[in-house]
């Protein structure tokens, strides 16, 4: 089955890529590699989620808005690449969120990214990741 066909399957049609916010572009090829900049959920009813998970939104909320993310990096793959079958593998992704001081299921939340990525492209979509959530200080010793 093709990766076009799973999408649909998933009843998941990709929207136009997003703008990137700032001076950046929204990929980068090196070699082998495309190197997709962060992405943030796509808005449900013409907004975007404003708040921290925890206060405003729950893990499932949360989970929602990475799935969604996920969305937006899969347009970004098929616009630079014309073809979703030419990913010959999900390396890694980076999850971060913002929550309130003592929210726990940042992994919860990303696996909403992760579970699309393997939907999608299959084992080609298990990837290596990192979340990050509300950090007040970090120190580094040499």
């Amino acid at each position: 089955m093709t990766i076009e066909q799973r999408l649909i399957d998933l009843g998941i049609t990709l929207p136009p890529v997003t703008a990137p916010a700032a001076n950046y572009v929204n990929a980068v090829h090196s070699g082998n590699l495309l190197f997709i900049a962060g992405k943030a959920p796509l808005p449900e009813n013409g907004k975007l989620p404003k708040g921290k998970l925890g206060r405003e939104f729950s893990t499932g909320d949360g989970y929602r808005f990475a799935r969604s993310t996920a969305i937006d990096l899969i347009a970004v793959m098929k616009a630079e690449l014309g073809s979703l079958e030419r990913v010959a593998r999900i390396v890694e992704i980076q999850g971060y969120l913002n929550t309130v001081d003592d929210f726990e299921d940042h992994a919860l939340v990303l696996n909403g990214c992760s579970d699309l990525l393997v939907e999608v492209f299959g084992d080609k979509g298990l990837h290596a990741r990192s979340v990050l959530g509300q950090i007040l200080c970090v120190a580094v010793c040499l």
